[in-house]
């Protein structure tokens, strides 16, 4: 139940790139895998539903990075985090 009120209250984040170019993404959770977090993403008002996993990277106690995963072994395990979290509340295309 807790989930699911989660998902319908939607968080907007913006994220500004290496180019300075703005981007707005819809915050679905945040998961931890092998002692690092991950923020999962959605970018906002895209009809498709890909799914963003970036890595949190501290810089101190109140700013943080966030870097792109290169690791396909940890994306594939941080999205089955994410499956098997939603499961039952969300569908979702293999």
């Amino acid at each position: 139940m807790e989930n699911e009120q989660n998902l319908e209250e939607t968080e907007i984040l913006t994220l500004t790139d290496e180019n300075g170019v703005d981007t707005d993404f819809e915050y679905l959770d945040c998961l931890t895998y092998n002692g690092k977090e991950y923020l999962i993403l959605m970018p906002a008002g895209d009809e498709d539903t890909e799914i963003v996993i970036l890595e949190i990277e501290p810089v101190d106690e109140e700013n943080e990075n966030y870097l792109a995963v290169e690791d396909e072994d940890t994306l594939n395990a941080v999205y089955d985090l994410f499956k098997e979290k939603y499961k039952g509340i969300l569908t979702f295309e293999d």
